[in-house]
């Protein structure tokens, strides 16, 4: 049977037009062609072309009305960057590797990626990658793929969580005789790869794979001590286990808030968790889940969930009664991951903010455990110091929590952890002038001219008070804000 791939017109028909002009042939080739038999939206295009690839994307470009980018001169690649609609969408143009199509698809990663189209947009497919797309399966060409670029590796994990499918077993034995290798990619392309893995579903499964394939701990080393570090109860597991479970809760959170049953596998939690979740916080679900869609928040948040616990072996003690303890594992870990970011040349904000949630993930349990309602002023303290990130330490608070209790529950503390929740996220959502961020009473300025104060340190001081006294409720108009002020000098 020829198969036919069902490539959409626009761009492809520009682009042959303008490859037959310049006397050259060009087939889509790989993502492209893989997503379209999957029936799935194409957002970038991979073009082989027999000669001058690189002029054939400055055409391109020129004629779609986009920007061109040599992104590789010696072997001849090119990009035509398109802004259709406002989306972004990328063609790569690269020059055949050898005398012909058939072994350039060779010579590619995975099979379901060694696919091409030819020009009647029949299937060109010698290494069986329909086969394996209809069989739900990951396979690589060869193990010469894996040496060419080890980093196809990581693809290979990251493509089968994302497009739900199983690694084939000889493509895993040559990952892992091959691990090591990982480290010849470059710290932008693991992370790149690592960080579209972490968004992918079922990702605390997939994170298990790959630290099966020996990967994971070439991407973060501090991840092996945890597999040795027993815990005391209430944990159950070792700290390896609970991280797993611990990021499959946060992934069956987000599913929550976007009104969803949630499926996990490796949390343990009884059903009836999720309900009081989506009870607790389902007036809250819209705001919190378009706060996680900025950005990369949502796989942040995942990554946070993954480096929680980082500090514990470093910290570990045990006292006479052969109770374990890991007093400031939280800050020693924040350190360790935010020097993993740094390596992987993540960005400081993205790394910051990763170290802030890894570094605070007790804090909401702590405020829960007081016995006492949170107040404005402790609403005040915690987004003072966390900024927008303390939405996402409230977040991990509460997965974590899942994590360490599972089926043994207490239903109190766990009531008193959403009710805390529900206040932290409640203020910053529903009523941030009221305790999170307060419009300010005074200024500077009014301070040194109503109280003759001079410019310097002290006024900075004045105002934080008058704004946390604000916050607390103790001061609402201007004129008890300057009668605190006097009080205060």
């Amino acid at each position: 049977m020829n198969w036919q791939v069902p490539l959409p017109p626009w761009p492809l028909e520009t682009v042959r037009a303008l490859a037959a002009a310049r006397g050259v042939r060009c087939w889509p080739v790989g993502g492209a062609v893989r997503d379209a038999l999957l029936g799935h939206p194409i957002h970038d295009w991979d073009f082989a072309v027999e000669d001058d690839a690189r002029g054939l994307a400055r055409a391109a470009a020129n004629a779609l009305g986009g920007d061109y980018f040599p992104l590789d001169n010696e072997r001849d690649v090119g990009r035509a960057i398109l802004q259709p609609d406002g989306r972004r969408l990328e063609l790569d143009f690269t020059r055949l590797r050898g005398p012909d199509l058939e072994t350039d698809l060779r010579l590619r990663d995975l099979t379901i990626n060694a696919m091409a189209a030819g020009p009647d947009g029949e299937l060109i497919d010698p290494t069986g990658g329909l086969a394996d797309l209809q069989a739900r399966l990951v396979r690589a060409v060869g193990p010469q793929s894996f040496d060419d670029d080890p980093l196809r590796m990581l693809r290979a994990v990251r493509l089968a969580a994302e497009l739900d499918m199983r690694l084939e077993a000889k493509t895993a034995a040559w990952i892992i005789e091959r691990s090591a290798t990982l480290a010849r990619s470059s710290a932008e392309r693991i992370r790149d790869e690592f960080v579209r893995l972490l968004a992918a579903p079922a990702v605390a499964d997939h994170l298990y794979i790959l630290d099966g394939l020996t990967l994971l701990t070439q991407v973060i080393p501090e991840i092996e001590p945890l597999k040795e570090q027993r815990q005391t109860l209430p944990h159950r597991y070792d700290v390896w286990w609970h991280t797993l479970q611990v990021v499959d809760a946060a992934e069956a959170l987000s599913e929550v808030l976007m009104g969803q049953r949630p499926r996990p596998l490796y949390v343990d939690a009884p059903e009836q968790a999720w309900d009081d979740l989506a009870a607790a916080l389902g007036h809250l679900a819209a705001p919190v889940a378009a706060h996680l869609a900025a950005g990369a928040r949502r796989t942040l948040l995942r990554l946070a969930a993954l480096a929680h616990d980082l500090g514990k072996p470093i910290t570990c003690t045990e006292d006479e009664q052969g109770q374990l303890h890991f007093y400031t594992h939280e800050r020693v870990g924040a350190e360790m991951i935010a020097a993993r970011l740094h390596a992987l040349r993540f960005s400081r904000a993205d790394a910051e903010r990763v170290e802030t949630m890894v570094a605070a993930h007790m804090r909401p349990a702590h405020l829960a455990q007081a016995g006492q309602p949170v107040t404005r002023r402790a609403v005040y303290h915690f987004f003072r110091d966390l900024g927008s990130a303390g939405v996402e330490v409230v977040l991990l608070a509460v997965v974590d929590h899942l994590g360490v209790w599972g089926p043994n529950l207490q239903p109190q503390r766990w009531e008193s952890l959403l009710e805390t929740a529900r206040t932290l996220l409640g203020h910053y959502f529903e009523q941030p002038a009221e305790a999170v961020a307060p419009p300010p009473l005074l200024t500077g300025k009014d301070l040194i001219q109503e109280l003759g104060l001079r410019p310097g340190p002290r006024i900075g001081r004045l105002l934080e008070a008058l704004r946390e006294a604000q916050a607390a409720g103790e001061v609402h108009t201007r004129d008890e804000a300057l009668a605190l002020a006097r009080s205060l000098v």
